[in-house]
């Protein structure tokens, strides 16, 4: 069984943590050392817990032959192998970088999506693995991750329950006990029809561990919905410039944007408050200012009986309760009571 909650870091994830927020900078560093430092700056300005880069060689992600289904045209690469060629970021800049999030005051995370990237993040000492929706099926690198005895963070998109199910018996079978799952959506950017959110209650109900979402759709209002429905982590894609060509750039918030995500999210999680349906202390003038109560419509003389054209219902709520209106009808006025007095017990007769 997968604990429910854990650290990365020294900050808790999942239980009654605060959301755990990743800014995926992805490979929106373009192969420039000095844009990946900048992406780092970012994250910590905005003041996410963990900045992630992506950790793939071409040559053991994706095959390099002639296959039909390999065949597209994105930032002009004609198939996967040559769009990885393209995006690969140099392992000789992650101990800089993993220095320079330490510095920032950022956790730095990585994906690994071969099983030296995996040996190589370890040996650098990052304190939990996120592994890809696309990994999900990789078991051998999957096995090497649990073997590290660090939290893992698995991705789900395009899996089934059945997919998800196989992939924890593998970490925990490696025993791997620190395991957070990412529902995710794979489009890009992902459009909101297809997200189907309250997925995340099916899986925390089927597997007992920290759930969030992976999130490719444009703007903030799905982080901030994930939040509102329970959601323990978010990850989201960002960029120093939306418009710099590559294929993650055009649907990752901006600098303001990821700034903005991160407050929402935190507002909202303000917003969630307590289980306990009641008036909280700011409400509490306003309730006996606004709320009705019983009030003579006239001057009531010692020894009248009370007729129900004698009592108004009106604000604010310093007398009786109007649910005792029909128990003071009827009743001996015990003093003389002025016009527009609130009235008490002691204004009547007790028999």
């Amino acid at each position: 069984m997968t604990a429910r909650a854990f650290r990365i870091d020294g900050r808790d994830v999942g239980g009654e943590a605060a959301c755990y927020i990743i800014a995926e900078a992805g490979s929106n560093h373009d192969g420039d050392i000095d844009q990946a430092f900048r992406l780092i700056d970012v994250a910590a300005e905005a003041k996410a817990d963990a900045v992630k880069f992506q950790v793939f060689s071409a040559e053991t992600i994706a095959s390099p032959a002639e296959i039909p289904i390999n065949r597209i045209d994105v930032a002009g690469a004609k198939s996967p192998f040559e769009l990885f060629k393209g995006l690969e970021m140099p392992r000789e800049w992650l101990p800089d970088l993993f220095a320079y999030a330490r510095d920032r005051g950022i956790t730095f995370l990585a994906t690994p999506f071969d099983e030296a990237a995996v040996d190589q993040l370890f040996d650098l000492g990052v304190s939990a693995f996120k592994v890809a929706s696309f990994e999900i099926n990789h078991f051998p690198m999957l096995a090497r991750v649990a073997a590290t005895g660090r939290p893992v963070l698995l991705s789900t998109g395009m899996a089934g329950l059945g997919d998800v199910e196989e992939a924890m018996a593998v970490l925990e079978s490696n025993d791997c006990s620190e395991v957070a799952l990412f529902h995710c959506g794979i489009g890009y950017p992902m459009e909101l029809g297809d997200v189907n959110l309250r997925v995340m209650r099916t899986m925390k109900q089927a597997f007992e561990c920290p759930v969030g979402y992976s999130d490719h759709t444009e703007g903030i209002t799905v982080p901030t919905a994930v939040v509102a429905m329970g959601g323990e982590l978010i990850e989201k894609h960002f960029t120093v410039d939306r418009s710099l060509p590559g294929p993650d750039h055009p649907f990752a918030l901006e600098p303001g944007e990821l700034r903005d995500m991160v407050t929402a999210v935190r507002a909202t999680e303000v917003a969630m408050g307590s289980r306990v349906k009641a008036a909280v202390e700011s409400e509490l003038e306003f309730k006996r200012r606004g709320r009705r109560s019983l009030f003579a419509g006239k001057a009531i003389a010692a020894g009248t009986v009370i007729a129900r054209d004698m009592i108004e219902v009106l604000r604010p709520g310093v007398g009786l309760h109007p649910r005792h209106l029909d128990a003071i009808v009827g009743r001996k006025a015990s003093r003389h009571i002025q016009e527009h007095e609130p009235l008490s017990w002691d204004c009547f007769m007790t028999s």
